[in-house]
C-alpha cells in the first residue's frame, strides 16, 4: 500500500513543504490549444513533480532537501476510501467524479479522479503504483474562476486561486459534471457563505497535548513580575463592556480608576484603552499598546487619557520620559483627523515623543503579497529576479517593521524608556510591532511554548481580525478587509531566525507549518474576529487547538542548534542587504525555486542515524558478549577503543 506523508493533516500535497523539483520540467499546454490528457510522466527515483503535487511513496524515502511534515495519527487510524482517500476523523467525501484532468504548470496534464470532502480537494491519476497526488485543503481557496478552453470533449474549467500563491486548474471532460463540481466546491470552500459550519467543528481528532492551556494570561503576567505597585491585574473588561476586542483580563495602572478608564475608553478608537503589553525585568519600563486617539480636526482633548500616559510615565522610575511610536505613515494619520481619528499632540502630552513608523496599511500589503504571486507562480523571469522581487515592496514592508520593532525595543531596553504603540484600530500593526518588540526584548518569546503564549496573547487575545483578514470560509474574496499581516509578522520572525540562528527553540518548518493553519480551518486557534466571539462560538470546547497538534510531537519543530539566550536582547539588521526573500515559504510550490537543505533538518537527520547506529552496535555487544563473556573484559581493558558516541 502506498505511504502518504501528511497529506492527511495538511492543505499541501505530500511533497509541498519542499522544492526539490528537477529543473527543466515541461510548461502545460496553453489553454487556447485543444489538450490532449496523458497519464502522468513516470519519474527516477528521486525526482520529483511541481510543489502542487506529487507522487505516492512506496516508502518511507523522500529527497532529503524538503522540509517534512510530521504524520500525525495519535488515536483514530485513519480511514481510507477504496484505498486511495486518507479521511480525517469526522470527515466525510461529497463528490467523485472520474475523467477530470488537472492542468500541471510544469509537466503538463494528467488525467485522473478528483474527490471532495467536506475537507479538501484530493486529486489522484489512474496508475496504481506510483500515483500522481494532489491535495489541498478547501480553506485555502480564495475564489474559483471559470476557465475555457477550445477543445470540443473539455470545454469547461476551474482554477482555484489559492490564498498561499497557488492557482491549480482542472478541466471537465463531460461539461455536464462541471455544475456539480462547482457547486459542491462553492458549498464546502464557503461554508460560512451557505450558513455551515467551519470544519474546525467537525474534525474529531484527539491529541496527547492539550493547547487550550498554552497560554493563561494571568500565569503569563505573573511571569513578568505582575502586579505590582504601579500595575494591576484587571477583570473591569470581564464582560466585554469595555472594550469588545479586548481580552477579558487586562494590566492597567493601579491609581486608574474604572470611571476614568471609561472615559478613555470613549477618547481612543474601538474603545482599545491603553493597556500594558510587557514590563522590563529590570527597569521597569514598559510597552502599552492601544488605538489612535479620537482628537478630530478640531484638536479634542481627554484629561483621563492625558493622566493614564502620565502615569504610565511616572511608574518608570528610570526615565522621564514616554516615547508614543505610531506605525502608520504620517500623512494618513494626519489625513485620520479630518474623520474624527489623529494622533497624539506633544503639546498635550507632557515629556512625550511622537515618531511615526511610516509602515503602510492593510491594502498595501494585500498589494503587495498579490504582486509577489504573480512574481513567483507559474513563472519567474530570472533575468530580472531582482527588480521583481523590488517592484513587489515585499521586502520593502518586511525591513519597515522590522526596523520599527527594533526601535520599540531600543528605546526599552537601552533609553529604559516606556513606550506606547498603536495604529489606527490597534489590532493590525500594532500587533505587528508589540510581538516583534517583545521578541527581540524577551527569550521567552523565543521559545516553542513562549512563542505560542506570543501568538495568543498580542493576536489572538488583543483581537486581531483573523477571520476578517484571512477570510475563513467566506466566498468575498474582494473584501476589503483581507491582509495578510499574520503571514509578514512571521516573514519578519524567519528574518530573525536567519540571522540569530541560535536564539530561537523553533525551526523553519513550525513557522510553515503555523501558516498552513491559519487557512486551513482545521483547528479553532485562529477563528472568530476576537476573544469574546470565541467564547460565544464555544471555539476552545468543540474545537481543537493547533498547539495540540504542535506539542504532541515538539522535536519535529525544534531547532538542535537552539541556546537559551534569556537574558539577551536582539537587534536585527533591518538593512535591505540584509533581508531576503523566504522563498521556502513563498516560492515552494515553484520546482524552478530549488532552496539549500536546511541545516536543523540534516543535522537532526544524522542525529537519529546515529542513534540508531549506537543503539545497534549496543545490540552486537550485547549479543557477543552473551556468546563470549572474554570479549566484554577484553574491550573494557583495551586502549584503542574509540567510542562512538564521540563522534557526530
Amino acid at each position: 500500500m502506498v505511504k502518504y506523508q501528511e497529506h492527511c493533516f495538511n492543505k499541501l500535497c505530500l511533497c509541498s513543504q519542499s522544492n526539490r523539483f528537477p529543473r527543466g520540467l515541461v510548461q502545460a499546454a496553453d489553454c487556447s490549444h485543444p489538450l490532449q490528457t496523458r497519464p502522468a510522466r513516470h519519474l527516477k527515483q528521486g525526482e520529483q513533480d511541481e510543489g502542487l503535487c506529487c507522487r505516492g511513496e512506496s516508502d518511507s524515502e523522500q529527497s532529503s532537501d524538503a522540509l517534512k511534515l510530521p504524520v500525525l495519527a495519535f488515536r483514530t487510524p485513519l480511514r481510507m476510501i477504496q484505498n486511495q482517500v486518507p479521511l480525517l476523523p469526522g470527515e466525510t467525501v461529497q463528490l467523485t467524479v472520474k475523467d477530470m484532468v488537472y492542468i500541471c504548470p510544469f509537466i503538463g496534464l494528467i488525467s485522473g479522479t478528483l474527490t471532495i470532502t467536506d475537507y479538501k480537494l484530493y486529486f489522484t491519476s489512474g496508475e496504481k503504483e506510483s500515483p500522481f497526488i494532489l491535495d489541498i485543503n478547501l480553506g485555502v481557496i480564495s475564489r474559483l474562476e471559470a476557465i475555457s478552453f477550445s477543445d470540443q470533449e473539455m470545454t469547461k474549467g476551474l482554477e482555484l486561486v489559492c490564498k498561499d500563491m497557488r492557482s491549480p486548474r482542472f478541466a471537465f471532460k463531460f461539461e455536464e459534471t462541471q455544475p456539480s463540481v462547482v457547486d459542491v466546491l462553492n458549498k464546502y470552500v464557503f461554508p460560512l457563505s451557505h450558513n455551515l459550519p467551519l470544519f474546525a467543528f467537525q474534525y474529531k481528532e484527539t491529541f496527547p497535548a492539550d493547547g487550550w492551556k498554552v497560554y493563561d494570561a494571568a500565569a503569563e503576567y505573573r511571569r513578568q513580575g505582575l502586579p505590582n505597585e504601579s500595575w494591576t491585574i484587571s477583570r473591569v473588561n470581564s464582560s466585554y463592556e469595555l472594550c469588545d476586542t479586548y481580552p477579558s483580563t487586562l494590566v492597567i495602572p493601579t491609581n486608574i480608576t474604572e470611571e476614568d478608564l471609561k472615559r478613555v475608553a470613549s477618547f481612543r478608537a474601538r474603545h482599545r484603552v491603553p493597556v500594558l503589553s510587557w514590563i522590563h525585568p529590570e527597569s521597569q519600563a514598559t510597552i502599552v499598546r492601544c488605538s489612535q486617539p479620537l482628537v478630530g480636526p478640531s484638536d479634542r482633548r481627554c484629561k483621563e487619557d492625558e493622566r493614564l500616559l502620565q502615569v504610565v510615565m511616572d511608574a518608570n522610575a528610570q526615565s522621564h520620559k514616554l516615547t508614543i511610536f505610531d506605525a502608520r505613515q504620517s500623512s494618513v494619520a494626519i489625513s485620520n483627523k479630518a474623520k474624527d481619528g489623529g494622533f497624539e499632540s506633544e503639546s498635550f502630552y507632557a515629556n512625550a515623543e511622537l515618531i511615526f513608523l511610516e509602515i503602510p496599511n492593510i491594502h498595501v500589503i494585500r498589494e503587495s503579497q498579490r504582486k509577489l504571486k504573480d512574481m513567483l507562480y507559474p513563472t519567474i523571469d530570472e533575468a530580472h529576479w531582482h527588480s521583481a522581487i523590488d517592484q513587489t515592496h515585499w521586502l520593502e514592508y518586511i525591513r519597515l517593521l522590522l526596523a520599527g520593532a527594533a526601535k520599540v525595543a531600543h528605546k526599552v531596553e537601552s533609553g529604559k524608556s516606556s513606550v506606547v504603540v498603536h495604529c489606527s484600530d490597534g489590532w493590525d500593526r500594532t500587533a505587528q510591532l508589540t510581538s516583534l518588540s517583545m521578541l527581540m526584548l524577551d527569550g521567552y518569546y523565543r521559545t516553542l511554548t513562549g512563542f505560542q503564549v506570543l501568538v495568543e496573547k498580542e493576536w489572538i487575545s488583543f483581537g486581531h481580525k483573523f477571520c476578517a483578514r484571512v477570510g475563513h470560509g467566506d466566498k468575498d474574496y474582494a473584501d476589503s478587509e483581507r491582509s495578510p499581516l499574520f503571514v509578514q509578522f512571521v516573514d519578519c520572525v524567519w528574518q530573525m531566525t536567519r540571522q540569530f540562528p541560535s536564539a530561537f527553540e523553533f525551526n523553519e518548518l513550525f513557522l510553515i507549518t503555523v501558516l498552513d493553519y491559519l487557512y486551513s480551518c482545521l483547528f479553532g486557534t485562529f477563528l472568530c474576529n476576537s476573544e469574546q466571539e470565541r467564547l460565544a462560538q464555544e471555539v476552545q470546547t468543540k474545537t481543537a487547538s493547533l498547539w495540540s497538534y504542535i506539542n504532541s510531537q515538539s522535536e519535529d519543530f525544534t531547532n538542535p542548534f537552539y541556546e537559551n539566550y534569556q537574558n539577551h536582547v536582539l537587534y536585527p539588521l533591518a538593512s535591505s542587504r540584509h533581508l531576503e526573500l523566504w522563498t521556502g515559504y513563498h516560492a515552494r510550490w515553484n520546482p524552478h525555486m530549488r532552496s539549500q537543505v536546511p541545516v536543523h533538518q540534516t543535522l537532526k537527520e544524522l542525529l537519529i542515524l546515529r542513534a540508531e547506529l549506537q543503539r545497534k552496535v549496543e545490540e552486537l555487544r550485547r549479543e557477543v558478549s552473551a556468546r563470549s563473556p572474554s570479549f566484554s573484559s577484553e574491550h573494557a581493558a583495551s586502549p584503542s577503543g574509540t567510542p562512538l558516541h564521540s563522534v557526530v
